[in-house]
């Protein structure tokens, strides 16, 4: 594996698995999900937990603004940028409760003309968390 391709940053959430940040393979940046968790692993915003770890509530807009600084953390750790990426696909636990927030929220970060985008109800993540994003991006060396 070519060490120069792989990001990994203390700058971003740390992963839960082994496996990097982005992977480059040409001009193409394949990001690994990311969530809203802090960098510093400390409280994953808008969440609030129960005594066995659960989220017993959270605040979806806190998560969409973490869960986007996070991504372009991440983008501009591997010499990209917000507007290379080229498309999105969101995880979300609530499609029915969360879409319309999640939406709203997604229009101030891109334009209709941003990046293709598909998003999917899964029934949980790996984390008490309650979004997570998996992006690619495209470098263009000038």
């Amino acid at each position: 594996m070519d060490k120069d391709k792989v990001t990994k940053t203390h700058s971003a959430p740390q992963p839960v698995g082994a496996y990097p940040h982005a992977r480059r393979a040409g001009n193409l940046l394949f990001l690994s999900g990311i969530g809203p968790r802090p960098a510093d692993g400390g409280s994953i915003p808008g969440v609030v937990l129960g005594d066995d770890g659960d989220a017993v509530s959270y605040d979806i807009e806190a998560q969409c603004h973490a869960v986007f600084a996070n991504v372009r953390t991440v983008l501009e750790s591997a010499g990209a940028g917000w507007d290379d990426l080229v498309d999105v696909t969101v995880y979300l636990i609530d499609i029915r409760r969360d879409f319309e927030t999640y939406n709203r929220v997604y229009a101030e970060y891109f334009s209709s003309d941003g990046p293709t985008r598909t998003t999917v109800e899964i029934n949980r993540l790996p984390t008490p968390i309650a979004i997570e994003l998996k992006c690619i991006a495209e470098i263009v060396d000038k």
